[in-house]
């Protein structure tokens, strides 16, 4: 089915089994939303369903059915823990919220040993998979990760996700949950995931907004590691360049972790750069389509609204209702 033209939608949610990761038993839910982000647990849910009676924490997965001139399509919209359901009662009808967290719960809950640290010349990819071993979730590594060029060492009260965390800064990775709960690692996105376009892929709805953030956007980066300080200061013809805005905004990183054969320098250059992303900020409405995440990157082509060129999507929330419509927030590169 083409997901870029309207189609019907209906959503059921099953049970999981944590250990297979398969469904084992389907319930029926009536509404709810779906949020995605780009950092912390990276999505959750709030589901609402009839006569929910599961009295222990379950992982859940929930579905979009969706029908379109006889076509049809299936797909998983997120899977998480479910806990901490809410009941309302009228007469002999009972409604039920459901709060469900990320698949990376569990690894925000566990704290890691004090003195623990990631060794240097370990390639990541090691290092994540035992990290994420506290999980049900499968783990997806795609593309071969670089090795530390440095320890990292867990700060108190450091826990599995954060270590994580530090790990793909240091290394210029990305982390994503597919709607399966697969948690996918890889390379931070070059190509355009798809294209939102006026006249052809006019999925989005006409009402957008768009902010610039010029406060908060540096031009200057200093990176410390082993009592080195390097500077980097941006001379370009950006608009956020020192050049261009005729004042200095610094930025300032401390024990800065490299990956493999990367500089401090180039360290510095680069974490400029995506310091400098939050500057353009533009939120729409849109149709549902699959496969597509925080940190993809969308090419937005509204030449008459003066919206014309690529961003990365930072956040996403999908409304379990007519439509799926996704509410969509995007950075420009």
């Amino acid at each position: 089915m083409d997901w870029l033209k309207g189609f019907s939608a209906s959503y059921h949610a099953a049970e999981v089994d944590a250990r297979t990761w398969k469904d084992v038993d389907r319930f029926e839910i009536t509404g709810g939303s779906i949020t995605r982000t780009n950092d912390g647990l990276r999505n959750s849910a709030d589901i609402e369903c009839v006569n929910y009676d599961r009295s222990r924490e379950i992982y859940v997965r929930v579905w979009l059915n969706a029908r379109q001139d006889g076509d049809s399509g299936h797909e998983a919209l997120f899977t998480g823990l479910a806990c901490a359901p809410d009941r309302d009662i009228n007469g002999t009808l009972v409604t039920n919220k459901v709060q469900c967290y990320s698949v990376l719960q569990p690894c925000e809950d566990v704290l890691l040993p004090r003195g623990w640290y990631a060794p240097a010349g370990t390639s990541a990819d090691i290092i994540i998979e035992n990290l994420f071993s506290v999980t049900p979730a499968p783990v997806e590594i795609n593309g071969t990760t670089p090795k530390l060029q440095s320890h990292i060492v867990a700060e108190e009260g450091e826990n599995h996700l954060t270590m994580v965390e530090k790990i793909l800064l240091a290394i210029g990775w990305r982390m994503q949950i597919t709607g399966e709960g697969v948690i996918r690692f890889s390379p931070k996105a070059s190509d355009v995931s798809a294209i939102f376009d006026a006249n052809e892929n006019d999925c989005i709805e006409t009402k957008l907004n768009e902010t610039y953030d010029w406060y908060s956007a540096p031009n200057v980066f200093r990176a410390i590691a082993d009592e080195r300080a390097v500077e980097y200061k941006d001379t370009s013809d950006s608009p956020l360049s020192v050049n261009n805005r005729g004042r200095e905004i610094w930025f300032e990183e401390t024990d800065c972790h490299l990956n493999d054969n990367e500089s401090l320098e180039s360290y510095a250059v680069r974490r400029l750069k995506e310091e400098q992303q939050v500057n353009r900020r533009v939120s729409y409405t849109r149709r549902y389509i699959p496969n597509l995440y925080p940190s993809d990157i969308v090419e937005l082509r509204y030449p008459r609204q003066e919206i014309d060129g690529s961003f990365y999507i930072t956040q996403q929330n999908i409304s379990i209702g007519y439509g799926a419509p996704i509410s969509e927030e995007v950075n420009g590169i």
